[in-house]
């Protein structure tokens, strides 16, 4: 193998070596990796009955922030400017 191949070789890899590590640091710092609750809530909701109730439990919760919102809405309408 000619030595200019193994510098060619040796510079690609580095090159796709340091992508990689930027890809990751990329992603730990946009927090792409942070699940904290992801091992939690399989233990706590493995069953399905449970299943069923965080689900709905999570639909309750976006209803009301929903409604909060039109609130937020509704009140910003209704007072004089």
């Amino acid at each position: 193998m000619s030595s200019g191949i193994l510098a060619m070789m040796l510079g690609i890899s580095t090159l796709l070596g340091a992508l990689g590590l930027l890809a990751l640091l990329w992603g730990h710092r946009t927090g792409q990796f942070e699940d904290h609750h992801k091992f939690i809530d399989g233990a706590l909701y493995d069953g399905e009955e449970e299943l069923k109730d965080a689900i709905s439990m999570e639909q309750k919760q976006k209803e009301a922030k929903a409604r909060a919102l039109e609130r937020k809405r509704q009140d910003k309408r209704v007072m004089p400017d």
